[in-house]
Formats: structure tokens, C-alpha cells, sequence
């Protein structure tokens, strides 16, 4: 397949989605927009194998083994990896960071619930933190004090997610919310089987989303640091996350009532946000 077609397959597949962030967006430099989609296409497929469709664990590991085959074979000639392929040879990015993020979704087919927070923390390391990382060797960074701060907004982003998505979750068997959390407040999984929103699981998720925005406060300077086009992308994607847990929060995370999402209403808060991002900062800095 050439490779400008395979671009746009990805393109397509990516504005096709519903994400809680920009993805590909005009927000960013026109010459990164094919290759973000190309990472995101990958990344997004492969996510649909581990929980999408009516398969059994045996058929979801095994598309997943397949799709790791054709990352780490450079003659694929699945659009997705024409793309890919050519995305990480021009802008040599690391092939651990897809590797790694295969490797949580594998885990996403056989692990069921987390016991420590320290558990789902290296999961996000894997299922999450290798995109932010892609994106910045796309744009032309490499610094490790940057990526780290991409790395505590991508987590907060995917944990953000799995507050968001606890019932959807929940009919496919899984908890995110760890157990050391849950036993903490006294939540009951029965609870949750019964579409119960109790005092306690609203206690639990209250400190998962307090270690939530932690992390997005930890990274926010991601959006600083950066120049050009992506910054814009980068704040909007910071307070795409931050607006959603902010809209659990102010529900008591009752997503059995309602599951917040963003809409074309948010898309002109954001807006309104972003161009008040630095003089919102300084509002909140401390005082000395």
C-alpha cells in the first residue's frame, strides 16, 4: 500500500473515535497529524481486540499476538503498520513504547482487578505513558524531565478514564479501582453488581480522584514546555481529562445515573480555557 493511503486510513480511523482528548486534532501542525493518527490507529485497534466484540480470552490474545507480529515485522502490509512503520523510522522513536503498550493490553484480557494503587500505576505506565512519549519524539523532544511530566498527565488521563467507565467495565468483568483503596472506605463490589453508588465507593473513588488530579498537577508544565501548535493540543487535552473528573466529582462518581462525556458546549469552555491557561495558573500559584 503506498504510504500516503495508509496515512489516511489512520486519519479516518482516529476522527472516527470518541476519546476524552483531541486526537490528530487541527490543534496540532499539519505535518504531525498523520503520524500521531498512525500511533493512535495502532494503539486503538489493538485496545478493540482486548475488550471489543464477542470473543473468548484465547481469540483476543491471540489478535493481539498477531498485531505485536506485524509491529516487529517491516514488510507488514497492514495500513496501520505501513504507517507506523514509517513514523518510526523518521522520527526514530523507540519500538519498546508500542511493545510495551501491547503488553497492557494483554494484561487488560487476563488481569481482573488491581490489589495496590502501586499495581494500576505501572499498568498506566504501559497502557498510557508510551503515547505521550511517541507524540513527543514525533514533535522533536527528547528531554527525560518532559516526558516524565507527559507521563503523570497520561496516567491521570487513563485513570480518569476508568472512573468514567467503571459500569462499562464492570459488565466486562473488570474493577479498576483497587482493592487496597475499596477495603479502605469499606466498599463492596455487591454494591457496584447492584448499581449502587454508595457513602463508601464514593469515599474510595473521592481519594482515587484526589491522586488523580495529583498527577495532573504534576504534569501540567507539559503544556508549558512545549512550543508551537502542540501546546495548544497538550492543554486541551489536560483539561479535556481535568473538566471530565471534575464532572464525576460534582455527580459523587454516580456513573450508574449518568456517564459525563464532552461535548460541542465543552469544546467552547475548553477554548475559553486554553486562552486563559497562563493567567488561571497564576491564579492558583501559592502565595508567598
Amino acid at each position: 500500500m503506498v504510504t500516503a493511503e495508509a496515512y489516511a486510513v489512520c486519519l479516518r480511523l482516529a476522527r472516527s473515535h470518541y476519546e476524552n482528548f483531541p486526537v490528530a486534532s487541527w490543534l496540532l501542525p499539519a505535518p504531525m497529524r498523520p503520524h500521531i493518527a498512525a500511533i493512535y490507529a495502532f494503539a486503538r485497534t489493538a485496545d478493540d481486540f482486548a475488550d471489543e466484540g464477542a470473543m473468548s480470552d484465547g481469540e483476543r490474545l491471540a489478535k493481539l499476538d498477531a498485531w505485536g507480529a506485524q509491529l516487529r515485522d517491516p514488510a507488514a502490509t497492514h495500513p496501520v503498520f505501513v504507517a507506523l512503520h514509517d513514523t518510526i523510522a523518521t522520527f526514530q522513536l523507540d519500538p519498546q513504547l508500542c511493545e510495551d503498550l501491547l503488553s497492557a493490553f494483554r494484561q487488560d484480557v487476563v488481569t481482573k482487578r488491581y490489589e495496590t494503587w502501586t499495581d494500576l500505576l505501572d499498568y498506566c505506565r504501559r497502557s498510557a505513558n508510551p503515547v505521550g512519549r511517541l507524540v513527543l519524539g514525533v514533535a522533536g523532544y527528547r528531554d527525560e524531565p518532559l516526558a516524565r511530566q507527559s507521563d503523570a498527565v497520561c496516567t491521570a488521563l487513563q485513570l480518569v478514564n476508568f472512573w468514567q467507565d467503571i459500569e462499562r467495565d464492570l459488565a466486562k468483568g473488570r474493577v479498576y479501582v483497587p482493592a487496597e483503596l475499596t477495603r479502605a472506605a469499606g466498599a463492596a463490589e455487591s454494591d457496584l453488581e447492584a448499581r449502587r453508588m454508595t457513602r463508601e465507593w464514593t469515599a474510595a473513588l473521592t481519594d482515587a480522584a484526589n491522586r488523580t488530579r495529583a498527577l495532573f498537577n504534576e504534569g501540567r508544565g507539559v503544556a508549558d514546555n512545549v512550543t508551537g501548535r502542540l501546546r495548544w493540543e497538550l492543554r486541551a487535552t489536560w483539561l479535556g481529562g481535568v473538566r471530565i473528573l471534575d464532572r464525576l466529582e460534582a455527580a459523587g462518581f454516580d456513573v450508574f445515573k449518568s456517564r459525563p462525556a464532552l461535548g460541542f458546549a465543552d469544546a467552547i469552555a475548553l477554548a475559553w480555557d486554553m486562552l486563559s491557561w497562563q493567567r488561571r495558573r497564576e491564579a492558583q500559584a501559592p502565595r508567598r
